[in-house]
């Protein structure tokens, strides 16, 4: 395991912050102000499935709408005449309206509980000593589809299959809730060039890797699951298995491990890593030692 981690630390080294513009997080970097920040970080993660270049061209043209202040922009944002300025906007499943309904009720929830998320997200976790954000972030869903979704939806409620809700999945349904982790891994580790720390009532500790197809099969490759089926069991089993490299940030090798699969640096063969060009790869960065799983 100490093996494993030196590589890994050698690695997460050399796929830095540098390495930002083959992801969505560089675009979210752009921006300084806190509010500004954790509204775009919400949309690039909702937005992150498909190629990297699609979800970033997506989002830079949703920022071409938003303007260069997106948190005024919600501030003051009137969805019966805002709503269509969205119009025409398509991102795989995601249309301009489910855009545009998110961004009322993020603008319903900064109204009724602060300029921040965080405040929302931590009224609905529970029981901070519990091992993860499972809970919390069931409860986080809740809350913010909770808030009146009219004019876009008679009544006011946004239905259990509603096309916005696929902007941030929650656990109980069993989906790996990759846009949900992802959003999270950049608001609450520490900023380091590539997270950015904003949210410090939410211990990193507790976070669940954001697991995509490149995660999964690295994850697979290195022995830290088993289960052929990628949802939320599979996430908490990868979750345990970084937790035993970094029990207080867990998902902090996320990103360079991700550029394994985005950067093509490895390939899959019949939809497999295999483990031995993992091992290659992190002993390159790392020196000789053979990469060992824990």
């Amino acid at each position: 395991m100490d093996e494993l981690r030196a590589r890994l630390d050698a690695f997460a080294r050399a796929y830095d912050r540098r390495h930002l513009g083959s992801d969505p997080l560089g675009i979210v970097r752009r921006f300084d102000r806190p509010e500004d920040l954790e509204l775009v970080g919400l949309l690039a993660a909702g937005l992150a499935y498909g190629r990297v270049s699609s979800i970033r061209a997506s989002l830079d043209s949703l920022l071409r709408v938003l303007g260069p202040r997106p948190g005024a922009f919600v501030e003051a944002y009137r969805p019966a005449t805002d709503a269509r300025r969205f119009e025409g906007f398509r991102h795989r499943f995601t249309s301009g309206r489910d855009v545009a309904l998110l961004l009322h009720l993020v603008a319903q929830a900064r109204a009724a509980r602060g300029p921040s998320l965080e405040t929302l997200f931590l009224e609905g976790d529970a029981d901070p000593s519990s091992p993860t954000l499972e809970s919390a972030m069931d409860r986080f869903g809740d809350a913010l589809f909770g808030f009146d979704a009219r004019p876009f939806l008679d009544g006011g409620r946004v239905p259990r299959r509603d096309g916005v809700r696929l902007l941030l999945p929650v656990p109980r349904n069993g989906s790996a809730c990759k846009r949900h982790c992802l959003f999270l891994r950049w608001m609450v580790r520490p900023d380091d060039g590539l997270d950015l720390g904003l949210w410090s009532g939410v211990s990193p500790s507790r976070l669940v890797v954001p697991l995509d197809t490149h995660m999964e099969r690295i994850a697979a490759a290195l022995g830290w699951t088993r289960r052929r089926s990628p949802g939320w069991r599979m996430a908490l089993e990868v979750t345990a298995a970084l937790r035993n490299l970094d029990p207080e940030d867990p998902t902090r090798y996320d990103f360079p491990l991700s550029r394994l699969g985005i950067l093509g640096i490895v390939r899959a063969r019949g939809g497999r890593i295999r483990a031995g060009d993992v091992a290659a790869i992190l002993d390159a960065a790392g020196g000789e030692t053979r990469c060992e799983t824990p």
